[in-house]
């Protein structure tokens, strides 16, 4: 299953912004994974965190290969050395075990998430041990696809950003302009903006100043 958006989205993007309208041609359409089920998205996220996604992968089809189905009932029936086992810390095993707990108790009300606003998901996923603002926007784009997330922590979008306008660094005044004119379909141009990010448009380089070794 992939990000869903179309000629709507892109159309209004194009309206609303040369330089991405240019991008969006040149680039196409962006076949983005996404994953549905809100409980193992998140444990995927903490499994991911401060790990290169190949790693995050390898460790996330161990874990699937184990349980089959990841969900609070599998979780919990795994002892902490059994989790860790799969290529993993301690730490993010007890998020993932804290996480279950609360979702199997009712202490986190997940199938609630779905009918509040972003800012209001964005509390409620922080509220788990592990899970901060930037982790919570990625749940909110690939698993719960809301239209107009674009994170300010990531650093990839500051990239794109810089690459695409030509900034040799995004301040949190440029952002917030561009996430205004990107707006309501802001999750669309991340996904651009992370794919200009990773060299999509051949030639374009990154202007930020380098660094001194």
């Amino acid at each position: 299953m992939y990000f869903e958006y179309g000629r709507k989205e892109t159309d209004h993007l194009k309206s609303r912004d040369k330089r991405l309208g240019e991008a969006i041609d040149r680039i196409g359409h962006i076949y983005r994974k996404v994953d549905p089920d809100l409980f193992s998205s998140v444990i995927h996220h903490i499994i991911g965190q401060q790990i290169s996604t190949a790693a995050q992968e390898t460790i996330w089809k161990r874990l699937t290969d184990k349980v089959g189905t990841v969900d609070a009932d599998t979780l919990l029936s795994m002892s902490r050395e059994e989790l860790q086992s799969i290529g993993t810390t301690f730490k993010k095993v007890d998020y993932m075990k804290d996480f279950a707990e609360k979702v199997k108790t009712g202490a986190f009300a997940i199938d609630a998430l779905d009918s509040m606003s972003d800012e209001e998901v964005i509390k409620q996923l922080s509220s788990l041990k592990g899970i901060g603002q930037w982790t919570a926007e990625m749940i909110m784009t690939f698993s719960m696809q809301r239209p107009d997330i674009v994170s300010y922590g990531d650093l990839a979008i500051h990239r794109g950003m810089r690459m695409l306008y030509r900034h040799r660094k995004i301040d949190v005044l440029k952002f917030r302009r561009y996430r205004k004119r990107y707006s309501p379909y802001g999750s669309v141009a991340s996904l651009y903006l992370w794919s200009i990010a990773g060299g999509a448009i051949p030639g374009l380089t990154d202007p930020a100043p380098k660094r001194k070794s």
